[in-house]
This record gives C-alpha cells, sequence and structure tokens, in this order.
C-alpha cells in the first residue's frame, strides 16, 4: 500500500540518531548537517547527504565527477514518494521516489533481507518510463541484489545520485553500513552510453560496469543513415543478398548487383552492417519502421540546417554528381504541391486527416515532408502520415492548432523527400577528425583528407554526448567492465566493441586484462528478449537466440570479479576486416562464454530432397574452459517456432555430437535449427543464466 509522505527538514547537531518506527536506530555522524528527512507511516529515512560533503568536481573542459561522497548539486534533493510491499514478480518492498526540482524518478527493488548478499543490479536507459520488467527485478532478486531503476533524461549523473541515496536507504533497511553496499551498473543501446559514462566519470558509485550491444560516438545517425542509403540503392535487390548471406546460400551477395548497387553494398557493409544481418533485409532496410530509419533527421536538421541546400546545390554531393549513382539520387528527388480536396474532421471540428491527388505510386513515402504553402500556411511544417494508395495525409497530434486552423479545401501542400534523399549519404560528410575510426578510411584520400565535403560539425558526437550526459569515451574507467556485443547487430555495429575496446587497452595499459573483457556473441542482434520467428513475411524461421542470460551472466561474473576476485571467462577472439566481425570456428580458440554449434549433413549446408526422404543432420557442440556445460538441446524441422526438446544423452557436459534424421511431407524450402544451451554451473533447471546458440541448414525440397 502507499503511504501519505511528510516531508521534514531538520538541522542535526554531531552524533544525532536518526529513529524510525520499528525500533531500529540509525546512526549519522557529521559534524554540521542538513537531512531531508521523510516521514511515511512513521517510517523515517536519510534523505540527503550531509552539508559537509564535497561538491563534485567538474575538471576544465571536462564534465562532473562523481564520488560516493561528494555532492551532486544538481540532485541533492531526493523525495520518497511511496513504500509499498510486493509479492509479484518476488517479494520486494519497493521505495519510489524523486530529485526535486528535476524530472528524474526512481525505484528501489528490496529483496528479503536473508536474500540479500549486499549489491545491487542498475539497469539503465535513457528513455525509460518506470516500469521495469519482472526479469529484471526477478533476476536481481534471485542474484542476491537488490534492483535500481531511474526515470531519467538527464544522463549518468542523476543515475549517480539515485544509486547513491539507493545505498542509504538500503542501509537503513537492511542495517548494513552504504559503504559496504557493492553497486553495479548495466544498459544496452542508449543504456550502454550512459553504462560508459558512469565507468569513466564516476568512483565507489559502481564496481562494475555491464555495457552491451554498445554505441559509440560515430553511432547516432550514422547506423541508421547508411541503412537508409542501402535502402535507397538495395532494396529491389534485398532479397537476392539476402538469399546469398542465408546457410546453403552462394555465399556471394554481389553476385545479382550491376556496378552501382554492388558499390553501395560494399560501403555501406564497409562501414558495418554485418552480411549476415541481410537474412533479416526487412529491419536493415527499415521497411517497417514508420520513419524509414530517420527518426534522428530532426536532429541534423536542428544542428546542421543548411545540410540540403548544399546537397542539392554543391559539388561534392550525390545530390549534384555526375555519375550513375548521382542520377539514381536524383531520380529519386520528389517535389510536388498537392490540394486539399476533402478535410476529415473529429467532433470538435479539428483536422485529421487530408485527402489529397497526385501522390500514388510513391515507392517510400515515410520519407516525405509536408509544407503549407502560400501566405496562409507560412511555409510551416504539418506533421503527418502519408498513405499513397489512398492519398490521405494523417496528421499527428503534434501539429499546432493555429496551423491547423489554417487548412481548408483547396490549400497549397508542398510534399517533397528533399532533406531525406540527402541524409542516405550525410555519413559520407561525417568523417571523423580523430579517434580511429578505420570504417570512414573508405571516404579519405591517400593524404588522410576526406575526400568529400565535411560539415561544419560532427553530430554523432553531439548526440551521443547528450544522451550520456557530456560523456566522451575517454576508455579510463573506474571499475570492472564486461562489454557484451553481438555478430548479427545491426543497429549497434559489432566493430564498435572493438574500437570502444582499443581506447580501453590505450587508457588502462597493463591493467586492461585485470579491468576488462569483451564477449562478442553469434546469431544474436540487437534487440534482447524473445527473437522467435523474428524477421519480414518471407524470413519467419527462427535464426537468433535470446542474449539475456549471456548478460545476466556477465552481471554475475562482475559482481564475483569484483566480491571474490573471480576473474570472468576470456575475452572472445574475433577478427576485424573491412568493418566485418569474423569468429573463430572452434569455441577453444572464440573463447568468451557462447557455445559453439555446428549443424551440416554429408552434402553441407545446403541439401536437396525429395518429398518423403530421409534427411540426416549432424551436430556438434562444443564449449570454451570455464564458460559452463551443455544442459539442453532442441531441433526445429522446419525453422519456425516448432522446437522439441533432445534428451542429452549423458550428464550435462563441454562437448556433445548428435544427429537427427527428417523426413518433409510438401515441397519446399527449409531451414532446420539445433539449438544448444549451457548453463555455468550445468544446472538444467537455472532459471537465468543461460546462454544459447544455433546452427541451421538449407534443406530444398522437391
Amino acid at each position: 500500500m502507499n503511504n501519505a509522505k511528510k516531508l521534514t527538514l531538520v538541522a542535526a547537531p554531531p552524533g544525532t540518531d536518526f529513529h524510525r518506527g520499528d525500533g531500529f536506530n540509525k546512526k549519522f555522524v557529521a559534524s554540521r548537517c542538513l537531512v531531508l528527512a521523510v516521514s511515511l507511516g512513521g517510517l523515517s529515512t536519510l534523505a540527503s547527504a550531509a552539508s559537509q560533503s564535497p561538491p563534485c568536481e567538474t575538471p576544465p573542459g571536462g564534465i562532473m565527477f562523481i564520488t560516493q561522497d561528494c555532492v551532486d548539486p544538481e540532485f541533492d534533493r531526493p523525495v520518497i514518494d511511496s513504500r509499498e510491499d510486493l509479492k509479484s514478480p518476488v517479494l520486494t518492498h519497493r521505495v519510489s521516489g524523486h530529485f526535486e526540482g528535476t524530472d528524474v524518478k526512481f525505484s528501489f527493488f528490496f529483496p528479503p533481507k536473508a536474500q540479500w548478499k549486499g549489491r545491487f543490479f542498475h539497469k539503465v536507459y535513457p528513455l525509460g518510463d518506470g516500469s521495469v520488467p519482472d526479469r529484471v527485478i526477478k533476476f536481481g532478486a534471485d542474484s542476491g541484489a537488490y534492483t535500481v531503476d531511474t526515470v531519467s533524461p538527464s544522463g549518468y549523473r542523476a543515475n549517480a545520485a539515485a544509486a547513491k541515496f539507493s545505498k542509504m536507504v538500503a542501509g537503513e533497511y537492511y542495517g548494513l553500513p552504504a559503504s559496504q553496499i557493492h553497486g553495479y551498473i548495466y544498459g544496452g543501446s542508449g543504456g550502454s552510453y550512459l553504462t560508459i559514462a558512469a565507468a569513466e566519470n564516476s568512483s565507489g558509485v559502481w564496481e562494475g560496469a555491464v555495457p552491451f550491444v554498445i554505441g559509440v560516438p560515430t553511432s547516432i545517425p550514422t547506423n541508421f543513415f547508411v541503412r537508409a542509403f542501402a535502402r535507397l540503392v538495395l532494396e529491389d535487390k534485398a532479397s537476392h543478398i539476402a538469399d546469398a548471406m542465408r546457410p546453403g546460400g552462394s555465399g556471394d551477395p554481389f553476385a545479382a548487383l550491376d556496378a552501382t548497387q554492388a558499390s553501395v553494398l560494399a560501403e555501406v557493409t564497409a562501414m558495418g552492417v554485418p552480411l549476415r544481418g541481410w537474412d533479416n533485409y526487412a529491419y536493415i532496410l527499415g521497411l517497417n519502421d514508420p520513419q524509414g530509419l530517420l527518426g534522428f533527421a530532426s536532429s541534423v536538421k536542428g544542428i546542421d540546417p543548411g545540410y540540403a541546400d548544399d546537397f542539392w546545390s554543391k559539388p561534392g554531393y550525390l545530390g549534384t554528381a555526375q555519375s550513375t549513382l548521382g542520377t539514381l539520387v536524383r531520380r529519386a528527388k520528389i517535389e510536388r504541391v498537392v490540394s486539399v480536396q476533402r478535410i476529415d474532421r473529429d467532433s470538435a471540428g479539428k483536422p485529421l486527416s487530408l485527402h489529397v491527388a497526385g501522390l500514388s505510386h510513391l515507392k517510400n513515402s515515410s520519407w516525405l515532408d509536408f509544407t503549407l504553402e502560400g501566405a496562409e500556411g507560412g511555409n510551416r511544417k504539418l506533421l503527418g502520415s502519408l498513405d499513397a494508395e489512398r492519398g490521405v495525409i494523417t496528421l499527428s497530434a503534434q501539429n499546432q492548432v493555429d496551423m491547423l486552423n489554417t487548412l481548408t479545401t483547396g490549400t497549397k501542400i508542398r510534399v517533397d523527400n528533399r532533406w531525406a534523399i540527402a541524409l542516405t549519404s550525410y555519413h559520407r560528410h561525417q568523417v571523423p577528425v580523430s579517434g580511429g575510426f578505420a570504417v570512414w578510411d573508405q571516404f579519405r584520400n591517400a593524404d588522410g583528407s576526406p575526400r568529400y565535403p565535411q560539415r561544419p560539425q560532427e553530430v554523432g558526437s553531439i548526440i551521443s554526448a547528450g544522451v550520456s550526459g557530456g560523456g566522451s569515451f575517454t576508455g579510463k574507467i573506474n571499475s570492472k567492465m564486461i562489454i557484451i556485443a553481438n555478430a548479427l547487430d545491426v543497429d549497434a555495429y559489432p566493430w564498435d566493441a572493438n574500437w570502444y575496446g582499443q581506447r580501453l587497452k590505450a587508457g588502462e595499459g597493463n591493467q586492461y586484462d585485470e579491468k576488462v573483457r569483451i564477449w562478442l556473441n553469434d546469431n544474436a542482434d540487437h534487440l534482447d528478449g524473445s527473437v522467435v520467428a523474428s524477421g519480414a513475411a518471407d524470413n519467419q524461421f527462427v535464426r537468433l537466440v535470446d542474449y539475456n542470460g549471456i548478460l545476466e551472466q556477465a552481471v554475475r561474473d562482475v559482481s564475483a570479479w569484483v566480491e571474490n576476485g573471480t576473474a570472468p571467462p576470456r575475452s572472445t577472439q574475433y577478427g576485424l576486416n573491412n568493418g566485418q566481425v569474423s569468429l573463430p570456428a572452434d569455441a577453444s580458440a572464440r573463447q568468451g562464454i557462447q557455445p559453439v554449434v555446428k549443424l551440416t549433413s554429408r552434402s553441407g549446408e545446403r541439401i536437396i530432397a525429395k518429398v518423403g526422404e530421409p534427411v540426416t543432420l549432424l551436430g556438434d557442440i562444443t564449449v570454451s574452459p570455464s564458460a559452463g556445460k551443455i544442459v539442453k538441446t532442441e531441433w526445429s524441422q522446419t525453422g519456425n517456432d516448432d522446437f522439441l526438446d533432445a534428451p542429452l544423452p549423458h550428464q550435462p557436459s563441454e562437448t556433445l555430437a548428435i544427429h537427427k534424421t527428417l523426413t518433409y511431407s510438401e515441397p519446399g524450402t527449409y531451414y532446420p535449427v539445433l539449438r544448444a544451451t549451457v548453463q555455468r554451473e550445468g544446472d538444467a533447471t537455472a532459471e537465468f543464466t543461460r546462454v544459447g546458440n544455433l546452427a541451421r541448414v538449407r534443406v530444398v525440397v522437391e
């Protein structure tokens, strides 16, 4: 149940005892201090740091460095709003609150004292909304940790303030000094920026960090715009590229392409788009993304407002290039002025949608801008989306009312994709001045100078610093760290982990092996959680593993590394060439913690069979040293979500050779799958830290 809150600001002399209603006394010793005490149903909680604690320091030209003992003046007034005992998803005591004067909220989920082992886990994401997944809370409790959650667009500093305050509340709840509580932060995608910034710009708040599917200062918006470039040129050839890269394919994605298409595929591949990721080309190309991968267009327009005009008018840009690719780009440009023929309104008369003519047969309506023409419109942007077949522009709720009120039958609207087309090759004009970003070497001359005109600012570093709260990827960390990257990640490219690893090697020197691991996993992409049957309509077979278990093992391993000195398994070994990551075929060479699964037949990865003809598949599973034991194997005959368990022939072990004979009653192309699960202790019943991998072949039934 929620309790009414009462805030009391008190001055506390040296040696003051703070009492709470259940008889627990917490002594806070200070010479002079101000304490914000929050009374909830007779329960008082110490809620701010001593006034004598030094302010957190900001070095010249840097960002604020947070320690356990300093005070961040922006987040120095924590307020507890509620306490509640929860039974689901597990028994926890939830404490929720906010920092006064900010938009930052926090929640702490404390498991029973008998279950707690003196630590907390803190999963971070810049767009969190306070709805903590059940699995995150259960994983923390199962690991002897309480869970910290923050809702904050304010970067690593807000997370640090919440983590520090959680220790004070936990100290009171469990009766253990805050100084003896160990903290671990982890976050993926946008959360990786927060995690890395926290590890580099704080000390004593968290002692371990696990950034996963990490971005680097160039990732946003480049990684999305590069794929939009691929969509512009390669959409019609995507299925051919995908077929070549799927199991049993030719392995040559360039075979069906003309010279221009091949050059673009080579360009985006060298930028880091995983070739094997084309298996799910609908995702790579953003075919189902309402914004067509250009969701960061507004950010670029704000930072670099003159780019589109330069793109279409100045030399050095594809908009003016006298080349086959330049001609293709210009042909893709749309600029039309249409008239509103009818307006659909709600009961209050507010315009909801506009019926227009002359916009049918557009290939990509998600890239369009709508601008009101003439004196009444004032050349203002109209937010909405187009259904080209019906000729209907559905208006966004974000449009200003005064602008909507100008809409009448006959209103002129300019429809164009000038910005969208220009942004698809924005990466050519964002060659980093420094930082060792080798994937941009393809856009440099022999002397290292950029081949194309460069924009005034590097947008990626501005956006990444905004997400993290100012972090700059120095490579100097103040905690243990395990980095999780995935070989099929088409959002945060696999080379990102290698780039940051090199920064860490330079920053940590001979301490690198004592502080850092990088686990690069196969058959996993950017999205965590269930990945069953992900993809486009023609790609509905299982091709990915859920990497949550790998992430959970990393968080537990970094905890054991800090608290017990138990070093985790070695980093994954990999190759990096021309933006593409490759993994050794054998587990002993690959290392990391993911099993290596191989699947083949006597005729290789492509099997031709008749209806009813037996097909025998041969599987081999190997676990790298210290990574665990095989606890489960599964087969999918069709490559859809039809997995069936295959009982292990013996007790869990590090290696397993198995086979499966299949028959098919209908002609078609199938992708049978062998999936294996490893658990560190060989516990087949464990709910967490289950590490998976898979292998597939192609069976063509005639």
